[in-house]
Formats: C-alpha cells, sequence, structure tokens
C-alpha cells in the first residue's frame, strides 16, 4: 500500500478549503482518509491560510509516506522535512 500526504478540496465554487490527509494513493481524491493532519484555505489571510500536526506529518513521513507536489510546498512553508 502506497501511502501519499495530498488535499481534500471542501468549500464551494469559486471558494475552496482544503484538508491535508493521509490517504491511499489509489483512493478518490475526496475519498476515504487514514487520517487528517491540517487544513489550507487559500482565500484567508496569510497568516490564518495553513494549519498542520507537525508531530503527525512527521510521523507519517519516517513511515515513508510521500508527500504530494502541493503539500511539499506546504509543508516547506512551515520547516517540515523528512528526518
Amino acid at each position: 500500500m502506497s501511502v501519499r500526504i495530498r488535499l481534500k478540496r471542501f468549500g464551494t465554487k469559486k471558494r475552496p478549503y482544503y484538508r491535508i490527509v493521509v490517504m491511499d494513493s489509489r483512493t478518490a481524491r475526496d475519498g476515504r482518509a487514514l487520517e487528517e493532519v491540517g487544513f489550507y484555505h487559500p482565500i484567508e489571510v496569510e497568516d490564518k491560510q495553513l494549519s498542520v500536526k507537525e508531530d503527525r506529518v512527521r510521523e507519517w513521513l519516517d513511515k515513508g509516506a510521500t508527500p504530494s507536489d502541493t503539500v511539499r510546498q506546504l509543508l516547506n512553508r512551515k520547516n517540515i522535512h523528512r528526518k
């Protein structure tokens, strides 16, 4: 089972917000997640856009989960890297 850390879309048309989730790579974008580890609101002001459970993300990265390209950029904003 290949595990990915990726975004799950919520919100309405033209007003999206996303949850950062850990999922099996074969499930649909909005399918069932193994764990929710944060959220991303691109429309909010800069300091309220991103919230991440850093300890849980690091644990999943250590277990071998791979972040999507977008999530990798978001994690770099918070200085969360694989050790």
